[in-house]
């Protein structure tokens, strides 16, 4: 990878010194310990790591519906504790989070169980509402996911891994994919009990194109701001790059930047026609495949994607790199954060101190909830906005 060797022009402070990383002699793991950290990501994450945990569980709770309320025994969570990393065991954890979850005991089963509170009920649904009120825009992500698939397909357990990311409802299946057979279709996959999402293309009828989410910023670029001096082309193939706080940058690293802004690339949706072997054609290569990914994460309700999810789609959209490497090879553009036991990576310039600059009604549910996780055992509601406040500060 032509940027694989840009690693070594970046430098990263050490105490009073400087060590330059030099990723040929350094395996992939290193390379992800010696990244920049960015504390703003770092601390978002740290909230996340837990809520993800409580979403975990709030899904088994509202999968299984009774006569009075959705709940699951306690024992039952005990027994999957490990696979959700319940370091302390279910009931320790469901005692942090009083505002969420309520613990009852059944007398006729002699056992306790868990259900969500009114409160937390209530975030559901509004995610839930907000989420079919957009079905228009779930759908159009769908249609640019497929598009930039080279066969226009993709298996759909990779689709079942990033629903969420998506914005997709639940039963998307149905309420999506079977009530739009004019766009999808489902077909029987290689391998057994495996199925392909599919665009239906009718014959005879102009292909759909799509404008990549980062035209929005070269046009701002161009034209939205006063004195305005930069001309359309010399950003015509750019992205925009912000760097971790703190990241110091070698000059060769920098002249390296600006040229790859320069390097002309086939676009998301392009159709890839043919891949050059010299140093400019790998070079465009590896550029189409960052502009894919930055896509996929504009794509996504909050500008985030564990990276393995990502890599379901690798094969799919022709990326021949190793995805989390290509993450890490553009400091400028995503970040990588390690928290919680997985590989989380965010579109730098969708976020400012901790938020979407752009939110969405989903994304504004979401956030709602993760209030409440912040507040823990907190007794006032009252206090989640200052509680969240003083998270960011």
């Amino acid at each position: 990878m032509w940027f694989g060797f840009m690693r070594s022009l970046l430098i990263h402070p050490c105490g009073g010194s400087s060590i330059i990383t030099v990723r040929s002699t350094t395996t992939s793991g290193q390379y992800v310990a010696s990244r920049a950290r960015d504390p703003v990501f770092e601390k978002l994450m740290d909230k996340y790591k837990n809520l993800l945990k409580v979403i975990a569980i709030q899904d088994l709770i509202l999968a299984n519906p009774t006569a009075v309320a959705p709940s699951v025994s306690i024992e039952f969570l005990s027994r999957l504790s490990q696979k959700l990393h319940l370091n302390r065991g279910a009931a320790s954890f469901l005692r942090k989070y009083p505002h969420i979850f309520h613990v009852l005991y059944d007398p006729v089963k002699s056992q306790p169980f868990c259900r969500l509170t009114d409160v937390a009920m209530e975030i559901s649904r509004q995610e839930a509402l907000a989420i079919n009120a957009s079905l228009p825009v779930v759908v159009d992500r769908l249609v640019r996911l497929l598009s930039m698939s080279i066969s226009k397909s993709v298996p759909l357990r990779a689709v079942f891994k990033v629903w969420r990311e998506l914005g997709l409802p639940d039963d998307f299946e149905d309420s999506v994919i079977s009530k739009n057979p004019h766009v999808f279709r489902l077909s029987d996959g290689h391998e057994p009990n495996t199925h392909i999402l599919e665009l239906v293309e009718e014959e005879g009828k102009k292909s759909l194109s799509f404008e990549a989410a980062v035209e929005k910023w070269r046009v701002v670029e161009c034209c939205c701001k006063e004195d305005c001096s930069v001309d359309r082309t010399d950003i015509q193939f750019s992205f925009k790059h912000s760097y971790p706080p703190g990241m110091r940058l070698s000059k060769n690293f920098k002249a390296k930047v600006k040229e790859w802004q320069k390097l002309p690339y086939v676009g998301p949706y392009e159709d890839m026609v043919d891949k050059k072997k010299n140093k400019s054609g790998v070079m465009g290569v590896e550029k189409r495949a960052v502009a894919i990914a930055h896509e996929f994460l504009s794509l996504t309700v909050e500008k985030m994607v564990e990276v393995e999810k990502i890599s379901h789609f690798r094969k799919c959209f022709g990326i021949d790199l190793n995805i989390r490497d290509l993450f890490l090879d553009h400091p400028g553009m995503f970040y990588i954060s390690t928290k919680g036991k997985r590989h989380t990576v965010f579109l730098r310039e969708a976020y400012e101190r901790g938020r979407l600059i752009d939110p969405n009604p989903v994304y504004d549910a979401r956030r709602k909830l993760l209030d409440l996780v912040l507040l823990g055992r907190h007794a006032a509601l009252s206090d989640s906005r200052d509680t969240s406040m003083s998270e960011e500060e």
